[in-house]
């Protein structure tokens, strides 16, 4: 059998991709035509319309049978737990197929070439597509800052206390203090990476790799045993803007993957969430630069603004910030300006307050009976004095 899910089917898609990288714009289009098997069979005949993609199965077929090199990859995977999703699996995460649609102003192949993925290697427990759709991905610098570290373990442990999934890199910095945080508020993380689930990198992370396949998912989209090549990280990107709801990028240089991954979210039209930094930090000049350049990029600060924007509508509403109300705070007009017009020290007369205040005896007699109430103001035997709690120091 050669249909959807079959593992005809699977061996194509590990074949494709290992003949191509991710995301080719020709091979996702002759797979959504033809399928998986009839596309590697053309391109294996040498029947490519395209002459830079003939050139790189060429060149890889020099190397090695792409169908063997995929069910090698594929027990490669069974040893170390891992499987394979495709399309026709139910845990496919359904968001990524919107990168069909993507297209970016920029030039060259990392941006020409944003297709969906043909399929995940996934180590970890859940189920991919249900972990994926309620999750955010909080990206950003990995020369981070203690400022951008302490933000983003906030943000990250206040997303997962309220049942979402946290999407990031696995990279030094930002993303570390992102999986760090959502481990620690004993939530699910996700880690997208751009080399093999068997050797996640950077390796000096490898105790928090182990932690988030216990407990999350460690994905990519290249076979067990992939080097992390430094163009997947940009090829990896597009999947942590389409497979997340929204993305927060939390401290980014001027030019930077984390801005990269932001014009893929903008460009999907997913909510695009910018926190602000120092005016004077190096690691926050991308992020002032995405919210000054890109008006539907929004500022958030804390994990509650995070899920106003990625939440259903209403779902998150959260009061304005606001400092604690003090009495003469709900006082009307009138009021507050016959407060005002009690000398700090000292009493004055009824009729002396409504020549201060502007405002007729009978109105100032009236409000008086209202801030004596309310404990503001005191009548003495020499005339009105400010209570204690209405003195200015309150």
């Amino acid at each position: 059998m050669t249909g959807p899910g079959s593992h005809a089917d699977r061996v194509a898609r590990v074949a494709l991709t290992w003949l191509a990288e991710p995301g080719h714009r020709a091979v996702w289009t002759l797979v959504q035509q033809a399928g998986a098997p009839a596309t590697l069979d053309r391109l294996l005949r040498g029947d490519i319309p395209s002459g830079a993609l003939r050139a790189a199965v060429t060149a890889r077929s020099a190397a090695g049978d792409a169908r063997r090199m995929a069910e090698i990859a594929l027990r490669r995977a069974d040893r170390i737990g891992a499987r394979l999703v495709v399309p026709a699996d139910a845990e496919w995460p359904a968001r990524v197929d919107a990168l069909a649609t993507l297209e970016l102003d920029s030039g060259g192949r990392v941006n020409r070439d944003t297709r969906p993925p043909l399929c995940f290697w996934v180590r970890g427990e859940p189920p991919l597509g249900a972990t994926l759709e309620r999750s955010v991905a909080i990206v950003g610098a990995r020369a981070a800052t203690g400022y951008g570290v302490h933000v983003t373990s906030d943000l990250a442990y206040g997303l997962v206390e309220r049942g979402w999934t946290v999407v990031s890199g696995g990279a030094f910095g930002i993303d570390a203090a992102a999986h760090h945080g959502a481990l620690a508020g004993g939530g699910t993380t996700v880690a997208v990476l751009a080399c093999g689930v068997d050797r996640p990198y950077p390796a000096g992370n490898s105790t928090m790799f182990t932690r988030i396949a216990e407990r999350g998912l460690l994905i990519s989209e290249w076979p067990p045993g992939a080097e992390p090549l430094r163009h997947r990280f940009l090829i990896r990107n597009r999947v942590i803007a389409a497979a997340t709801a929204g993305t927060v990028v939390v401290e980014a240089a001027a030019r930077s993957g984390a801005t990269q991954t932001m014009s893929r979210v903008l460009a999907l039209d997913r909510p695009a969430m910018v926190v602000p930094g120092p005016v004077t930090s190096a690691m926050s000049v991308g992020c002032h630069e995405l919210l000054r350049s890109h008006p539907p990029a929004r500022l958030v600060t804390s994990a509650a603004d995070v899920l106003e924007e990625v939440g259903r509508i209403g779902e998150y509403l959260e009061p304005a910030p606001r400092g604690p109300e003090r009495v003469r705070d709900r006082l009307d007009e009138e009021s507050a300006l016959i407060l005002e017009a009690v000398p700090r020290r000292g009493a004055v007369t009824p009729e002396e307050l409504a020549a201060e205040a502007r405002l007729d005896l009978r109105t100032v007699l009236r409000r008086l009976s209202l801030l004596e109430a309310a404990g503001l103001v005191v009548r003495t035997g020499s005339g009105i004095t400010l209570a204690p709690r209405g003195r200015p120091a309150d």
